[in-house]
């Protein structure tokens, strides 16, 4: 500002001083942070993925190509970095697969954001323009699915297998995903119920043997053996007691110690403790009971050596320690309460088993209960691995083809998956671009752009290609092939459909929605500011 000899230059009145260019330096610092978590995962997409080798600082060794499980372990400082952390953590939860997508979604629609505030948009513009872009992308992905039943066990399995097929553990999926179908479908209590409680599904790693002698069990398992050297290892027509109450003997509630000064008191002590174990061992065989499970005690032994040796006489077989957390488990398996004195300890408290016995299982043994009469919804499976790492990602595997199953049963619809629903909806949305005006194009634009990055880096893991193939697939979608889709194993573009690649619904939908509301919040901050404490 010139000022001329005549004029006096004034403060404006009332105006704080306001740094213009902050809230943009804000902005570009959380979308640069956000991106690099997105790029670090972006190689572990699809079936042809990397896998990433996370080392913990304890030494822990993990190898994984799951999103979730990545994000999770990586040591993430960056505030903004870590939202896109939790939103690879909240589609885990919502729908349990496509934890890596779902990421790599949120960064294109950052880098996108990025452009269009370079052409100097307003970031409230922007935000409020992809929350009505991904609900335009949700209404084209219902469009483009089709229902399903749950008894079409056929496609259950496709989808459970797609899930499979990006992971560690893709050549057994012909094996894994019947396995999971079949465990979703007995925990499901209907088929009029959308909800199902995987926490029913017990899943027990096993080391020794391979992925193929993974096997379903209808009963339960407890990964502890039997104690007692002596005591039986197989019994039929089992009935079975849950004991809460300790049968060895009773100790001080403190920290109390008893002196005994003469050999009549001991011997007194001795025999009172023999007593006292055998007044309970006596109404255990009273009541017919053939199998006692223990649950394990922080004070005392759960079962003392002079109890173990009076049950082993009696024929009673013992699984003790079994830890608090299962017992919930055990009980709805079983449709018994524990009981949690000797009063209540009666034949009607026992669950009967057609079969109780001691299984080897490589290099451990476990005790499995079959044919339990009136069982609850619950099942166990049992993982097998060669080593520590294919067993660990074993199981991660399998819960995600179980979640994946939970997602049908949740919404019953399946859409193609290969990349087409993204370019679809790329397409759809560009054409109607075309019919706004105003800002609301350039953002619609924008969002069906990002969209592609997922066809994109499929092909690109595949060793293709990337924009031979993406103008490929844009070019079939555009002449009506809705399902055409990247094939990986050809190398080409085929009906991704024919090929069996399907996902549920509702891992693409709730991946858009929950891409586009973190990118979203990110955008509408402007400031970071650290607190006292």
């Amino acid at each position: 500002m010139v000022v001329k000899p005549n004029m006096v230059a004034r403060k404006p009145q009332g105006q704080a001083y306001k740094d213009k260019s902050k809230p943009a330096d804000i902005r570009l610092s959380n979308i640069n942070a956000a991106k690099a978590v997105s790029d670090a995962i972006r190689t572990s997409l699809g079936p042809r993925g990397m896998d990433k080798m996370i080392q913990a600082s304890n030494g822990e060794v993990t190898i994984t190509n799951d999103g979730a499980t990545i994000l999770k372990q990586m040591n993430v400082i960056h505030p903004a970095a870590k939202m896109l952390v939790e939103l690879s953590r909240a589609q885990d939860v919502e729908a349990g697969d496509g934890t890596t997508s779902v990421v790599v979604v949120a960064g294109a629609l950052l880098e996108a954001v990025e452009k269009l505030l370079q052409m100097g948009i307003h970031p409230t513009a922007i935000s409020e323009a992809f929350q009505r872009c991904s609900a335009k992308a949700v209404e084209i992905l219902a469009e483009m699915s089709r229902p399903i039943e749950l008894n079409d066990r056929e496609s259950l399995i496709k989808s459970a297998s797609t899930s499979l097929n990006s992971k560690v553990v893709s050549q057994h999926s012909s094996m894994l995903a019947p396995i999971a179908v079949d465990a979703v479908m007995k925990v499901t209590e209907s088929h009029a119920h959308t909800s199902v409680d995987l926490k029913n599904i017990k899943i027990i790693r096993s080391l020794g043997g391979t992925i193929e002698d993974t096997e379903l069990i209808d009963g339960l398992v407890f990964t502890q053996r039997s104690s007692g050297i002596n005591g039986p290892k197989r019994v039929e027509k089992a009935k079975i007691g849950l004991i809460q109450f300790c049968i060895s003997a009773p100790k001080t509630d403190m920290d109390h110690s008893v002196i005994v000064s003469d050999y009549a008191a001991m011997d007194r002590v001795l025999k009172e403790e023999r007593a006292y174990i055998l007044n309970i061992v006596k109404q255990i065989k009273k009541s017919g009971c053939n199998v006692l499970l223990v649950q394990k005690s922080i004070l005392r032994d759960a079962v003392s050596d002079l109890a173990q040796h009076f049950l082993d006489k009696i024929k009673v077989m013992v699984v003790k320690d079994i830890e608090r957390e299962d017992i919930e488990f055990v009980c709805k398996t079983l449709r018994c309460r524990p009981i949690a004195s000797l009063d209540h300890f009666v034949a009607e408290n026992l669950v009967s088993a057609d079969l109780v016995e001691e299984v080897a299982s490589g290099t451990t043994k476990f005790v499995k209960v079959t044919g339990i009469q009136n069982m609850g919804q619950t099942v166990s499976i049992v993982v097998r691995g060669s080593n520590k790492l294919v067993l660990e990602e074993a199981d991660r595997s399998l819960h995600d083809a179980l979640c994946v199953v939970r997602c049908l049963v949740k919404k019953r619809a399946l859409i193609a998956g290969g990349g087409a629903p993204e370019i679809e909806m790329a397409l759809q949305l560009a054409a109607y671009a075309q019919t706004l005006e105003g800002v609301d194009a350039y953002c619609f634009r924008a969002f069906a752009n990002a969209l592609e990055v997922i066809p994109s880096t499929l092909a690109e893991n595949a060793g293709l290609n990337p924009i031979a193939t993406v103008t490929e697939l844009r070019n079939r979608h555009a002449q009506g092939e809705k399902n055409a889709g990247i094939n990986v194993r050809k190398g080409a573009i085929t009906d991704i459909l024919a090929e069996n690649v399907v996902q549920p619904l509702l891992v693409s939908t709730s991946s858009i929605t929950l891409a586009s509301e973190t990118v979203r919040s990110i955008l509408k901050i402007d400031d970071i500011v650290n607190t006292m404490q």
